[in-house]
């Protein structure tokens, strides 16, 4: 005759209630933690194997087993599913090993014409070559098992992520100069918002700090067939062709003024050093005589070539003063933010019909910002800047 079950007493500390209550409520453990852990808590309330089955949909037994685990391991160690003997592993580590220093070369490098490996490729080489340098366990090996095994090591020898190598020796120094306009332009933000009369005992000398680049390559594209319009209920997004034409491309040069959110800017076919001349002529135009006007910009040759030193001294001692961003520091330089925005919202699927549409529809989003300009502000490592 089957005895009676008797309710078993479980003891926990309010660490363990706590942990188990969140882990009850959670949705990213797996279900057998979460179901193990409101059985618990739910057998601590009412200590009935049968109770507890009936209120969470579960057999007694489970209960059973579930509370007599945590008495014996503890409630937490309850949770997890006990090690099962289950067979040998038939791949052995140094197959593992053998396959993921495989992984960590490039497949050309073993004679494919692939750049990297797939794990088809992978599985298929180490078939034919694994028995051959001792590892026999890799005759039958199956690509969901290599990628089983790439898992397990962190190993994703069919993708790529780029870096960028630090070619510039002067880096430091030289992001430490562009730290310190940006100082500069937070210094006579405070000032003149204090005012003018402050500003100008705080610098001597008129200052406007101007972030500068070049955008080039912007397609002119047109349709060949009109875009059809969204219609509610049936279409939510305009329709287009994939066919399209090419008129060119063109370049924007610009230059953000980051005292004032101003921006000025200039479309041209080609942005060489006449072109980097004519922007400079324009900020020439906009400024008074006496006011200093520091730029911001890259290496590029037609910052520094001659024809734009050559008319640099043509103006008065300290009119333009360059601070270069270093190699592959573009990243320090604020305008490319505002390159960024003006793609995604003015140029992000735009369509024209030649070159001249386009230019004229860059400037008018250049003529929208500056209604209302956006003060642009830098603050990484801002504080570390002299």
């Amino acid at each position: 005759m089957a005895t009676w079950r008797q309710a078993v007493e479980l003891a926990m500390s309010q660490e363990e209630i706590e942990t188990l209550t969140a882990l009850s409520r959670s949705r990213t453990e797996p279900a057998s933690r979460v179901s193990r852990a409101a059985m618990l808590l739910a057998y601590r309330e009412n200590p009935s194997f049968f109770a507890v089955a009936r209120r969470l949909g579960a057999h007694h037994q489970t209960v059973q087993r579930c509370v007599e685990r945590a008495v014996a391991h503890g409630a937490l160690a309850a949770l997890d599913d006990r090690p099962r003997p289950g067979k040998e592993p038939v791949i052995t580590p140094e197959a593992k090993a053998w396959l993921v220093s495989l992984a960590c070369d490039k497949a050309k490098e073993h004679g494919y014409p692939h750049e990297l490996w797939t794990t088809r490729l992978l599985a298929r080489h180490a078939r034919e070559h694994g028995p051959s340098v001792g590892y026999q366990c890799l005759a039958n090996l199956v690509q969901g098992t290599v990628c089983k095994i790439l898992g397990q090591e962190e190993i994703k020898p069919h993708k790529v992520r780029y870096y960028l190598e630090r070619r510039d020796a002067e880096f430091e120094q030289k992001m430490a100069e562009v730290l310190c306009v940006y100082r500069e332009v937070q210094v006579l933000k405070k000032a003149a918002a204090k005012s003018k009369k402050a500003k100008s005992k705080k610098s001597g000398k008129p200052v406007t700090i101007v972030s500068y680049d070049e955008k080039p390559g912007i397609q002119a594209i047109a349709t060949t067939a009109p875009d059809l319009s969204p219609v509610p209920g049936v279409y939510p997004a305009f329709a287009r062709d994939f066919e399209y034409r090419r008129h060119g491309t063109l370049s924007l040069l610009a230059g953000i003024d980051l005292l004032t959110g101003k921006v000025h800017a200039l479309v041209k076919d080609r942005h060489r050093s006449r072109e980097f001349i004519e922007f400079l002529k324009l900020l020439d135009a906009a400024y008074p005589a006496r006011t200093t006007i520091k730029l911001i910009l890259d290496n590029h040759s037609a910052h520094i070539s001659k024809e734009t030193r050559a008319w640099l001294d043509t103006r008065p001692v300290g009119r333009f003063e360059f601070t270069f961003t270093p190699k592959h520091g573009s990243w320090l330089n604020l305008i490319e933010g505002f390159f960024s925005k003006f793609a995604r919202s003015v140029l992000r699927h735009i369509r024209v019909t030649s070159k001249h549409e386009l230019k004229e529809r860059i400037m008018a989003g250049i003529d929208d910002v500056n209604r209302h300009p956006v003060i642009h502000t830098w603050s990484y490592k801002l504080a570390e800047a002299a």
